[in-house]
């Protein structure tokens, strides 16, 4: 059976867990995807970089959550999720998001660390 985690093997033949092969968010049964979501808010022209992850809800299962990076320090939270309303199925819009003054974890090949970031 596959569970869809990636691991490293160390040279003692441990099994370290480093990532998920589906980022996959799971709100309320539908599966939605971080890519998604972050091709959809790196339209908005006030947005550097942006994340998507999703956290635990006890009622949904998950919630989206938008981790960004501001390109015009005037951006609010209101007018990214009325820009995600506007592209976004209604349980795909984030219900949280954090703004960070900083870049985004990333690999050394320049992909945003989701994990790092959870």
């Amino acid at each position: 059976m596959s569970t869809g985690d990636i691991g490293v093997m160390d040279e003692r033949g441990y099994i370290r867990l480093v990532d998920r092969k589906k980022d996959m968010i799971l709100v309320s049964g539908f599966n939605v995807y971080p890519n998604e979501i972050e091709d959809v808010v790196a339209l908005h022209p006030g947005v550097g970089e942006v994340a998507a992850i999703g956290v635990e809800d006890g009622v949904t299962g998950e919630k989206v959550k938008i981790i960004v990076v501001r390109k015009d320090p005037n951006l609010t939270q209101e007018q990214l999720l009325a820009h995600c309303r506007e592209y976004l199925t209604g349980y795909k819009v984030p219900r949280y998001v954090e703004f960070r003054t900083t870049e985004l974890p990333k690999t050394t090949v320049g992909k945003v660390l989701r994990r790092a970031l959870r």
